[in-house]
């Protein structure tokens, strides 16, 4: 049991504090520090705010942000034990309308079965005026966990949230389109190596997609990024 606990504090401190030697160093950097500003900016001169983590996991960012809210509650699949409340493989929930003041989906909406569903369930619980904070992957390497399903563009993200009813506030792209080609490059070499020589090779590639990634503007990677990251609103 112990060690099962320190193995889930290992998960969550990479997420929440990736070092250089990291493959995903850049990303997990950007997605952090991108999601603490929307998170404070929301949540500026509001008092007890109730934020929903829609597919928890292992609440990385929970200690970051936990003190702009007044309750953080995890929903998540049964089988993580970490979970407050119970998702369905369906995204159907037993929580109450207008149930929470933000909703934070954080690298989720790739792995739903369905992502109408999925969002609509967020919709549903979301009160009127408050805000989802949603990050998902344009370009990425398959990570079932337990599945994986879907890629978008970025047209194609913002078609799915505004068709769920929500107003997209706005829209962050993280990795331009040769940044993100070097990660992919990076991820198809680290299948084929031995575990002790990824740390190596992230140390330089993802020195070589900081470099890369000043050659795309914010417009580019807003268009073609490898993750984005977005804020809407649920109207009032």
């Amino acid at each position: 049991m112990i060690r099962n606990v320190q193995i889930r504090k290992m998960k969550r401190n990479y997420r929440l504090k990736p070092n250089i030697f990291n493959t995903r160093y850049w990303v997990l950097r950007q997605l952090r520090d991108a999601t603490l500003l929307d998170i404070k900016r929301i949540s500026a001169g509001r008092e007890n705010l109730i934020l929903a983590d829609f597919g928890c996991g292992e609440m990385p960012y929970k200690p970051l942000i936990q003190p702009f809210v007044g309750r953080y509650a995890g929903i998540d699949l049964e089988m993580n034990p970490l979970a407050e409340y119970i998702i369905d493989f369906d995204s159907k929930t037993n929580l109450e309308n207008d149930f929470s003041d933000i909703v934070l989906s954080n690298q989720v909406l790739e792995h739903v079965d369905s992502p109408q569903g999925y969002l609509a369930e967020a919709f549903r619980i979301l009160k009127p005026g408050g805000h989802l904070i949603l990050s998902t992957h344009g370009y990425w390497l398959y990570h079932p966990t337990p599945f994986d399903y879907w890629r978008w563009t970025s047209a194609g993200l913002k078609k799915e949230i505004e068709k769920s009813g929500f107003q997209i506030e706005s829209f962050f792209g993280i990795l331009g389109l040769a940044a993100s080609g070097l990660q992919l490059f990076q991820d198809g070499i680290c299948l084929k190596l031995p575990k002790f020589l990824t740390y190596p090779l992230a140390l330089v590639m993802q020195s070589l997609i900081f470099l890369f990634n000043l050659i795309n503007s914010q417009e580019q990677r807003n268009r073609d990024g490898a993750v984005y990251i977005l804020v809407a609103r649920k109207p009032i």
